[in-house]
């Protein structure tokens, strides 16, 4: 019976490589910021899976924290700035 919780998980997984490769390679900070929002969502689900498919409760205290801070990741990204690159910036018109 928790064969499909622990499928399920291996799936989202597998689109949290394809969310960061966005966060790596995304062409503006927008794409960046909503992927990493992403990923965020997505391993909480994982771990939640993993709390069914494991039989661990405390795995469902992990995946509040993780939560949190992927929200407060989100807001750190927004306030400084860390990933920015050059064609982010607006170019003045000549």
């Amino acid at each position: 019976m928790r064969d499909p919780y622990l499928v399920t998980a291996l799936i989202l997984l597998a689109t949290v490589t394809a969310g960061l490769l966005r966060v790596f390679v995304g062409t503006a900070r927008v794409e960046r910021l909503l992927a990493l929002q992403l990923l965020g969502t997505t391993t909480v689900a994982i771990v939640l899976l993993l709390t069914v498919g494991l039989q661990q409760p405390v795995l469902a205290d992990v995946a509040l924290v993780l939560g949190l801070l992927a929200s407060i990741i989100a807001i750190a990204y927004v306030r400084y700035g860390t990933m920015r690159t050059d064609n982010d910036s607006p170019r003045p018109k000549q």
